[in-house]
């Protein structure tokens, strides 16, 4: 192997998570302040759990500092030898996290809890992930194809999609991805954590398929280490959709990137929980007039009430470490099944 090669695949893809993680801790006790002073705090749903009401005013759009070190760890990268995977999926992560940017500042503009409404949310999303799809299927990566888990059992262990049905197919997990991280989004520290382990797991399975993924994953998960130090309860910072639909970004991309769309309700477990609370609690209180199936959704604030009534006083902590501890359980038997399907 030769000194460049080794440059390549081993010195500047090891850099890449340890300089993500210095750039947001060298940044947030600049940056923090200055939210502060430009008064961008965040705006509590009305509707959401008492112990929510303290959270009133904490700086938000906190998701620009993991923004800017990813990006600039992804580019460090390519620098030295240009990877279009790496960057298929950084242009996601970015194009959603100037949809939540621009949501975020409308929010602390008009002083609510809603920014864009949902339609303007949605035309803007699906212009990057139609865009998203077309390069994806014509650049060369491995997301034409669909992996099927233990599909060798069955005489395949790949799909591949024409393109009428392979851009609806990846919209439809991209946006049902981005909008199941978005409601992971509740609780300090919650989407971090869960993020940081689906980026180990995406980091490794690039190891085995695809190698720019690999080094975008390092990128957010250490990121996401220096945005924990800040964002870990009581929080001195939230994301905001600046990080949540971000984020939402990066799952989906490198999913789709790799062919690995099925693998996502298993590494997304508690984004996908999430998002079909949030569905059943809507439908049940339309169809029954006011009825509820959850005490509240999405799913974690359920779980904080209840812990709260019966006299937890340290709800947010628990919930988090236990929503952590599932998706690193399930990412596990997740990786088991790709190593079968490489093997």
């Amino acid at each position: 192997m030769t000194d460049f090669s080794i440059l390549n695949t081993i010195i500047i893809p090891a850099m890449v998570l340890p300089v993500a993680f210095l750039l947001v801790v060298l940044m947030a006790p600049k940056f923090i302040p200055m939210l502060h002073r430009m008064k961008f705090g965040q705006e509590v749903r009305e509707d959401g759990p008492e112990a929510h009401l303290k959270k009133q005013g904490t700086p938000t759009m906190g998701g620009i500092m993991f923004l800017i070190a990813i990006t600039a760890a992804v580019l460090l990268k390519n620098v030295f030898e240009a990877d279009m995977q790496s960057l298929m999926v950084l242009f996601l992560v970015l194009g959603f996290g100037l949809i939540g940017a621009l949501d975020d500042y409308l929010k602390i503009k008009k002083h609510q809890s809603e920014g864009l409404n949902p339609k303007q949310k949605l035309i803007l999303q699906l212009i990057i992930t139609v865009a998203f799809a077309f390069w994806t299927y014509h650049g060369g990566a491995l997301g034409a194809r669909i992996l099927i888990p233990f599909g060798a059992l069955f005489g395949g262990v790949e799909l591949k999609l024409p393109l009428w049905v392979y851009i609806p197919f990846v919209v439809f997990v991209v946006l049902g991805t981005d909008n199941g991280v978005n409601f992971t989004d509740g609780l300090d520290g919650l989407c971090s954590s869960v993020t940081v382990v689906v980026a180990v797991f995406f980091a490794v399975a690039g190891l085995l398929l695809s190698f720019g993924v690999t080094v975008v994953s390092l990128a957010v998960a250490g990121a996401l280490m220096g945005f924990l130090l800040f964002n870990v309860y009581p929080a001195r910072i939230f994301m905001g959709d600046t990080g949540s639909l971000a984020l939402g970004g990066f799952v989906s991309g490198a999913a789709v990137v790799m062919g690995m769309e099925l693998f996502i309700p298993v590494v997304g477990f508690i984004y996908m929980i999430e998002v079909i609370s949030v569905i059943i609690q809507v439908s049940y209180f339309k169809l029954t007039h006011g009825k509820r199936v959850f005490r509240m959704a999405p799913i974690h604030h359920h779980f904080e009430i209840i812990m709260g009534e019966k006299g937890d006083k340290v709800t947010e902590p628990r919930i988090v470490a236990a929503f952590t501890c599932v998706t690193a359980l399930l990412s596990f038997v997740a990786f088991i099944v790709l190593v079968f399907f490489t093997s």
